[in-house]
């Protein structure tokens, strides 16, 4: 087992440890060892290996801006899947409007220009840093205390036991925190998660269902969705979403798929072979290919709204204070970003550089509130009448988007300023890049 090795806090050289191996911890790492080339950085993951798989996400706001600033923007294109666009079908499968990708940054569709696998984009955010860090796996925080005096935190770990000193401790471990919760004085991490009354079955199907580069979305009543996409490997797969959108109203079934998730993934398979079986176009296809699949992950889309993203020394970044569906992993790239660059621009006061942390990200989250829930209601719905009303709206949206009509509106809304909202970041003073 690795010991987790200390140094003596000092402004060029500050002590961090990072609980989580994901997106937003390993942001924050690059930039802060941007800011500070000797920082002593320890990523502690409570998995026993990176965790490579997971649904496709997307770049976009700010965080495209960072990812150039990164200088990653290429190698995440060359990683991305090469979903061109999105298709609605019908239960027999034909369409009924297609809505193809904007090749814009500035202005996205539903398929975003970097639309790739979580894992492919954490393995790359990881790459540049993991020679610079210590990252340990099988490990996580067990328990942490403040010392006011010091102003340090002192922290035991669940594995190991052993106690350690650090200057930060940056909670990076997803919207079910713990460390969330203790800073909060919450008995529960999930008193600050809302519940968004979607559930969602994500695995890779080892089937071609798609023969095309465009992404399948099919609806049936009572907010049931298969929404299939391609997979850029050669061997010929797809990877398959069940998903389940609940009215408010409806905790009957929201109270049965949060017990099925509880038990496990047998539980909730067997729950989607029930909510299935009478569902159209590839429904049967998908069911089966599920049984096949080596990684399946079954998960509520929630969002996470902390009152503090603070204490002390305890600081909240991406999923553990602001988890948003649709747009959260832009959420943690930007988080990532904007932590280490307060760090950098008060060095010897990191009170007031998470203070103007919280007070750049909580608005910048607020901004963005309800996105990811409006349209995952809108595209979902549960009566007949409904699908209806909305493929209707679909067809003329299809129709504008194919046509020079669509190009133009998206240039005037461009010119007009009506773009995707970024968060007005100060011009931090990072230090030139060596060699």
């Amino acid at each position: 087992m690795a010991d987790i090795s200390v140094t003596a806090m000092s402004p060029s050289t500050p002590n961090v440890l990072i609980s989580g191996s994901g997106i937003a911890g390993s942001v924050f790492a690059f930039w802060l060892l941007r800011a500070y080339p000797r920082a002593n950085i320890t990523i502690v993951e409570r998995s026993p290996s990176l965790r490579l798989t997971g649904a496709s996400v997307d770049i976009r706001s700010s965080a495209v801006d960072i990812i150039q600033y990164m200088g990653l923007e290429a190698e995440i294109r060359r990683n991305c899947t090469g979903e061109k666009g999105l298709s609605f079908v019908r239960s027999d499968g034909s369409p009924i409007a297609t809505l193809g990708a904007t090749g814009r940054t500035d202005i996205q569709t539903i398929t975003s220009e970097f639309e790739i696998f979580r894992g492919a984009l954490a393995s790359i955010f990881l790459n540049p840093i993991k020679e610079h860090v210590q990252l340990i796996f099988n490990e996580s925080v067990a328990d942490f205390h403040q010392n006011e005096k010091r102003h340090t935190v002192d922290v035991t770990f669940a594995t190991s036991k052993q106690t350690k000193t650090y200057d930060l401790l940056v909670a990076a471990d997803g919207f079910t925190s713990r460390i969330r919760s203790k800073i909060l004085h919450s008995s529960d991490p999930r008193e600050q998660i809302r519940d968004k009354g979607v559930h969602v079955a994500y695995f890779t199907v080892n089937k071609d269902l798609l023969h095309s580069q465009f992404a399948k979305w099919h609806n049936d009543t009572r907010g049931r969705a298969v929404f299939l996409r391609p997979d850029p490997h050669p061997s010929g797969r797809t990877r398959a979403n069940l998903m389940i959108i609940s009215t408010p109203q409806d905790t009957e079934r929201k109270v049965r798929l949060d017990c099925a998730l509880s038990e496990g993934n047998e539980s909730y398979m067997r729950l989607m072979e029930e909510y299935f079986q009478d569902c159209g176009w590839l429904s049967q296809e998908v069911l089966a290919g599920m049984r096949e699949s080596e990684d399946v992950y079954c998960s509520p889309q929630v969002a996470v709204r902390s009152p503090r993203l603070h204490v002390g020394r305890v600081v909240l970044l991406g999923d553990a204070g602001y988890a948003t569906p649709g747009i959260g992993t832009s959420l943690a790239i930007t988080g990532g970003y904007v932590l280490a660059g307060e760090l950098l621009r008060h060095p010897d006061d990191f009170g007031a550089a998470l203070r103007e942390y919280e007070g750049l990200m909580q608005p910048f989250v607020r901004n963005n509130d309800g996105i990811g829930e409006q349209a995952m209601q809108y595209l979902n719905p549960q009566t007949v009448r409904g699908i209806a009303v909305r493929d209707a709206y679909l067809r003329v949206m299809g129709l504008v988007m194919w046509s020079g009509v669509g190009q133009l509106i998206m240039m005037v809304v461009a010119w007009l300023g009506w773009k995707e909202k970024k968060l007005a970041m100060p011009a931090y003073p990072w230090p030139a890049v060596k060699g």
